[in-house]
């Protein structure tokens, strides 16, 4: 199995399990911040107990081999699931996976605005269609969906995408330690701007499923990707969590999207499929 190969199946595993995250945030009546705050410290726990066990001379290791990366990456991350936790309690899931499901367009912009990587033309006319999908998402002010919770979609897309395109140019940052440090920024963040931090049994309970397990090992195998694939690669990946995030929601709680994330979702969706496709046929 080439490196290549490797990359995408460890990758697509990661996004498919980030995908289950929409459903356990819809499960809780907890504010987002509330929220955030005990899922970082279940991924700081989750990560840290692996360290232990696994890489105890990791501390070492972290401060020798890009420091400041490392930091700044774990704030982006930390940042983005915030607004992609806010996102999901302000909107409807489909709505923030479809926005998210544009992060191969920032992730090509960013990696030309800091590396200078050319920007493929697949991917300028990939853009241009995916940024149609996003408009008629957007459209929708009244409806299901709310501008605010595309916004923050949006935001979440950014920062994700930036942090993809720092990870891909920095290798040998270690992926377990990186999301305990992401786990870490999102509980420091979530305290200073939560109004409380009280929760029940049933929304920890909720919480420690998701923050235990199904982030922090999601995140560490998308991570782990980004080791053999390119930032954009990933970021087409996301598909995954595009399509299957919406369907799990829709399952359990009955969630329908309006008739504007369908027709935006769709051509989004049908843009990713194609210029994945391309990808592919290319290589």
């Amino acid at each position: 199995m080439n490196n290549n190969t490797k990359g995408i199946l460890i990758t697509a595993l990661g996004v498919l399990i980030m995908s289950f995250e929409s459903l356990f945030i819809k499960l809780t009546s907890i504010s987002p911040f509330t929220f955030s705050f005990y899922l970082g410290i279940c991924m700081f726990l989750s990560m840290m107990i692996t360290l232990l066990i696994k890489q105890r001379d990791i501390i070492r290791e972290v401060t020798k081999t890009s420091f400041y990366i490392f930091i700044l990456c774990g704030i982006l991350m930390g940042s983005a699931n915030i607004f992609f936790i806010w996102a999901i309690k302000s909107t409807t899931a489909a709505n923030v996976v479809l926005i998210i499901g544009t992060g191969a367009l920032f992730t090509s912009f960013f990696s030309y605005l800091f590396y200078k990587e050319r920007i493929k033309i697949n991917v300028l006319i990939a853009s241009f269609f995916m940024i149609i999908g996003l408009l008629i998402i957007f459209n929708d002010k009244i409806g299901v969906g709310s501008l605010k919770g595309n916004l923050l979609a949006l935001l979440c897309t950014m920062t994700f995408s930036l942090s993809f395109v720092f990870m891909a140019k920095h290798t040998k940052i270690n992926r377990i330690a990186l999301t305990a440090m992401t786990g870490m920024a999102l509980a420091i963040i979530a305290y200073f701007v939560s109004d409380t931090i009280r929760i029940d049994f049933y929304n920890l309970s909720v919480v420690a499923v998701m923050g235990l397990i199904i982030t922090p090992f999601s995140r560490v195998l998308i991570f782990n990707g980004t080791k053999f694939i390119n930032a954009s690669e990933v970021s087409l990946l996301l598909i995954i969590e595009t399509v299957m995030g919406p369907i799990w929601v829709w399952m359990i709680l009955k969630e329908v999207p309006s008739s504007y994330t369908f027709v935006g979702g769709s051509i989004i969706l049908l843009t990713l499929i194609v210029n994945s496709m391309y990808i592919m046929k290319k290589e």
